[in-house]
């Protein structure tokens, strides 16, 4: 008979997006925003990124920004001797995003990673840096093989649609952003636009992570409920409501061991179509184009 954790990690493989060179990815990953800041946490954060790979959690994604390189240092040592298994992304600041610094700054990301290639490399946000630019970098880097795949993060609908207009910004893969059950934005423009051109969207900080909306969530009536019924936590139920598309890729942060097992174990949960209503009428979707939502 399957382990639990054998189990956790059938349900996380069977659960995927596909980019659009046909990459198949678990709809749940890793995310390291806040990592490398500590030295006296940096053991618990690989042991934590380990786990999340032996879950079948491959997916870590991490940037030069987050502990000013050392996220990075920390996804060196959480896949040392088993780079195979993991999918790696990272991204590059605003500043860097030009052809010839774009180039510098992923070598150097690769360098605190002691990895020869990235699967994936974004931009972290727009700056000031024409996007043809950023898309010459990118496709030097892949030319040169140190990055197989490249994307963008927290752009809006009218930057996505002015990549998709300059020269190769049709080969991005994926769009970075802030979503979860209590900010919505995108759903009005910005995840239909994608998901007519097939960019699936990555999901930042899919647990409403941090401050007092995250204690407010955790204690709704109707989150409570839900989670009751399928006999999970109510964090469970709020990545499972990220996934329930199909095509977007959810990216948790966690470093205690124990809610590293309850984000794998959300690819087990499966809302039903009157929960999914449920959730709409207590969280309400957007009506109107807002400003996306950037933390």
């Amino acid at each position: 008979m399957p382990s639990a954790e054998e189990r956790m990690k059938k349900a996380v493989e069977n659960r995927t997006i596909t980019l659009s060179d046909g990459t198949i990815l678990p709809s749940i990953g890793q995310g390291t925003w806040h990592m490398g800041e500590k030295p006296s946490e940096k053991k618990a954060e690989v042991k934590a990124l380990q786990l999340g790979l032996d879950l079948g959690m491959k997916v870590i994604d991490t940037a030069e920004m987050y502990g000013s390189g050392g996220a990075e240092h920390v996804v060196k040592e959480a896949v040392q001797g088993r780079r195979e298994e993991a999918f790696i992304v990272s991204k590059a600041l605003p500043h860097n995003a030009g052809r010839d610094k774009l180039i510098e700054a992923c070598e150097n990301s690769l360098k605190r990673m002691s990895t020869d290639y990235m699967d994936l490399y974004l931009l972290h946000w727009r700056g000031s840096i024409p996007l043809r630019e950023t898309i010459q970098g990118m496709e030097q880097l892949q030319k040169d093989g140190k990055i197989l795949r490249w994307g963008v993060s927290n752009l809006d609908t009218s930057d996505m649609q002015e990549l998709w207009e300059t020269e190769g910004g049709q080969r991005c893969m994926t769009n970075q952003v802030l979503y979860h059950l209590g900010s919505r934005g995108i759903e009005f423009d910005l995840l239909p636009w994608q998901r007519n051109h097939a960019i699936p969207a990555m999901a930042y900080c899919p647990l409403a992570q941090g401050g007092s909306l995250r204690r407010s969530m955790m204690e709704h009536p109707e989150l409570q409920a839900i989670a009751q019924t399928h006999k999970a936590s109510v964090q469970q139920i709020l990545l499972s409501w990220v996934l329930r598309t199909g095509d977007i890729l959810a990216i948790p942060k966690a470093v205690q061991e124990e809610h590293v097992y309850d984000n794998a174990a959300a690819a087990a949960v499966h809302l039903t179509e009157d929960e999914v209503i449920r959730l709409d009428q207590a969280f309400k979707p957007p009506e109107k184009k807002q400003p996306l939502d950037i933390i």
